[in-house]
């Protein structure tokens, strides 16, 4: 998805001189177009993560569009206070994109595994929040929401879904509607597996792309049925409960740390979250529903 956010950024640049681009020390060659281009607007300033919100922060009190760009963890779980205080308690708007979701850096262990990102920013006053799942979906709004003076967490993945889906910011998508008793609800890149998972099973099947703010509507579209939200992340799950009447339970990640090493691929097998586990848990919700 990185090659997304640059093409998209090198487009919008173009016509918006506001854009600058703060870097920790990640995606630098990435971006090196950029920086040829618009040497004074882009700050590639290391692994100091909370100056980068602040800076970032400052920026924006002088009418720029600030990126800041580096490793999920580092710029959300410890520069959290910054972006609460910095950014969404001063209504500064900015973007915080990041990389690395969940397991994508599966093999450098807990201090890169990022999956509480989306829940603990959800929490704060005025931030939106998105995990865009397909190149399509960053795109669309990336393009939406960059510019319109809110904080804007977009959390990127290296191994997006390729579902074509209608997008716009803050609606889900009904993938699969058959009157099921099951509705299974899930978000971002898991999509892929999720959707391979409940091809040929008797349930309902909602996409998010927009974490916050989620859509209440289509949410409680199905609150007649059993509501199973899948995801490999926190968040989603919480988003979903703040609709009443619901009956909702969640899969996915353990109440433990991941001291697995390996691929993205491998952590998902192990948790559950591969096809074959996903169909596996769908079907035996199913029969138990049923029963």
């Amino acid at each position: 998805m990185r090659k997304q956010f640059n093409k998209t950024i090198m487009d919008l640049s173009l016509h918006d001189e506001r854009i600058v681009m703060i870097l920790g020390d990640v995606s630098v060659y990435l971006f090196k177009d950029f920086n040829d281009k618009y040497p004074n607007r882009l700050f590639n300033m290391g692994i100091c993560e909370n100056t980068l919100i602040s800076v970032a922060a400052g920026l924006s009190s002088q009418s720029l569009v600030p990126f800041v760009h580096t490793i999920a963890p580092f710029v959300t779980e410890r520069s959290f206070e910054q972006i609460k205080l910095d950014m969404c308690y001063n209504k500064f708007g900015g973007n915080i994109v990041s990389c690395g979701a969940s397991f994508d850096y599966a093999w450098d262990g807990a201090t890169h595994h990022c999956y509480t990102d989306l829940a603990i920013l959800r929490l704060l006053p005025g931030i939106e929040v998105i995990q865009p799942g397909s190149y399509k979906e960053l795109d669309i709004l990336l393009r939406s929401q960059y510019g319109n003076g809110n904080t804007t967490y977009f959390r990127l993945s290296d191994h997006p879904h390729e579902i074509d889906l209608p997008v716009q910011f803050g609606k889900g998508a009904v993938i699969k509607d058959i009157g099921a008793k099951i509705t299974v609800m899930t978000a971002g890149p898991l999509l892929g597996n999720v959707l391979e998972a409940c091809r040929d099973l008797p349930v309902n099947l909602v996409y998010f792309h927009t974490i916050k703010p989620i859509d209440r509507e289509l949410v409680a579209k199905f609150r007649e049925t059993e509501i199973v939200v899948i995801h490999d992340a926190f968040g989603l799950y919480e988003a979903i409960c703040e609709v009443t009447g619901l009956s909702v339970t969640y899969h996915g990640l353990p109440d433990e740390f991941c001291s697995w090493y390996g691929t993205l691929h491998d952590i998902r097998r192990k948790l559950g979250l591969d096809p074959k586990s996903l169909k596996e848990f769908i079907k035996n919700t199913v029969e138990k529903a049923c029963s």
